[in-house]
């Protein structure tokens, strides 16, 4: 009798931890894709503000850079399998509270950030899967044109103009949000590591933040441009947002440091990997 009861009980538990392991493993290997994605990012920026690159480039652009060299498919392969188990763990975030953020309207805020983050990954993630099968159209299609197509789509829609508007301020508010998470969050609570391990890997994730939101507002306001003007070519792409950097009074310098800043927010992103505390929600 007791094994009549312990073995369906035995295998719910098992498959419970296997569903567990696995959103454990799909959120670590995110995470260090999305790190990958950003140090990529940023040694590119750096080249650019060093004029040793013609310009800045956006995560696609780092993709399609990686896609041309030796066993690129095989990076951007690894990379596209990391971010779709990213997408997912944003998503579970999102739905399920993994986090425990609450009810609170702060709480909401956040897990809609997340959602919001799982589908911007899991649309990276369907681009690098999209260089994969289409091998010999790398690079043909810029960013800053994506970005127009993009635009051009919103507007043929009722009230485009305002959506385009509306996308712009969230862009902002992302922007925004991310350099006051790097001024005051304690990121030492995600982590599980000892004083010292988390006494080096916490600046990273300060002066990451704060980068990548100063490297972000750009991209708001331009969408805003865009939906004021109903114009679709006023929309530009990340790396025309860092391009923009580079324009302003000492931008070189500036962009370099955005630059250190978003190889740090990477570097964090291989931290996560390690450290992060991961709890798959009860609720599954």
């Amino acid at each position: 009798m007791t094994l009549l009861v312990s073995s369906p009980i035995r295998r719910l538990l098992a498959a419970r931890l296997s569903l567990a392991t696995a959103l454990q493993w799909a959120a670590r290997i995110g995470y260090a894709a999305r790190g990958a994605v950003y140090v990529g990012l940023g040694a590119i920026a750096l080249l650019a503000a060093l004029d040793l690159t013609p310009k800045a480039k956006g995560a696609r652009g780092v993709l399609e850079t990686w896609a041309a060299w030796p066993l690129g498919g095989v990076l951007i392969a690894l990379i596209a399998s990391g971010l779709v188990g990213f997408a997912v763990w944003r998503f579970v975030q999102a739905l399920f509270d993994a986090d425990r953020h609450g009810a609170t309207l702060k709480g909401w805020a956040v897990r809609a950030g997340q959602a919001l983050s799982g589908a911007v990954y899991g649309s990276l993630a369907w681009s690098a899967l999209e260089l994969l099968d289409v091998f010999e159209d790398v690079g043909e299609a810029d960013e800053t044109q994506s970005a127009h197509q993009y635009a051009e789509a919103i507007l043929a829609w009722p009230s485009g103009d305002r959506l385009l508007i509306a996308a712009g301020l969230i862009v902002l508010g992302f922007g925004i949000g991310n350099v006051a998470q790097g001024l005051m969050q304690d990121f030492a609570k995600r982590l599980s590591c000892d004083a010292e391990t988390c006494a080096r890997i916490v600046p990273l994730a300060k002066v990451g933040y704060a980068a990548r939101g100063l490297a972000t507002l750009p991209l708001g306001a331009f969408l805003i441009v865009a939906g004021l003007e109903v114009r679709a070519s006023q929309a530009r792409s990340w790396g025309d947002a860092l391009q923009v950097v580079e324009q302003q009074p000492a931008g070189g310098w500036i962009l370099a440091m955005v630059a250190a800043g978003l190889v740090a927010f990477g570097l964090f992103g291989f931290a996560e990997a390690f450290f992060r505390r991961i709890r798959p929600p009860e609720a599954l």
